[in-house]
């Protein structure tokens, strides 16, 4: 789901994407001319590898996010604890944001039951 920048409204509109067994549902509005706001929940389930032992397992997203959207290169400081993304050509792209979602989950460490049950202090090489 693509909409340009310029055709957010200013009252909020709610949003559905999916992503194999992950939906991202939730609002967005503007709250300025370059900025946008995004209030969502990621939902679902995503394999991720374990850190430790590399075996592959399911795990369940239940995540509420909230972050601001600019089309134009953000240098306000004054809103630091929250979340900025640049958007490029004045597109917001919801395909993009999810899929970026579920890399960075993805990527975070995460150890599997096995791994965790098991006490050795010395990491398996795979």
């Amino acid at each position: 789901m693509q909409i340009e920048f310029r055709k957010v409204p200013f009252t909020a509109k709610e949003f559905n994407v999916e992503l194999d067994s992950v939906k991202l549902e939730g609002t967005f509005c503007k709250m300025s001319p370059t900025l946008a706001k995004v209030e969502a929940t990621l939902v679902g389930s995503t394999s991720v590898d374990c850190c430790r032992c590399g075996a592959e397992y399911t795990i369940n997203l239940n995540e509420n996010l909230e972050f601001l959207l600019s089309n134009r290169v953000y240098e306000d400081e004054s809103e630091l604890e929250n979340l900025v993304i640049e958007i490029e050509n004045d597109m917001i792209d919801f395909d993009e944001i999810i899929e970026s979602e579920i890399s960075s989950i993805r990527s975070d460490y995460h150890i599997c039951a096995l791994c965790l049950e098991n006490k050795d202090s010395i990491e398996k090489e795979y």
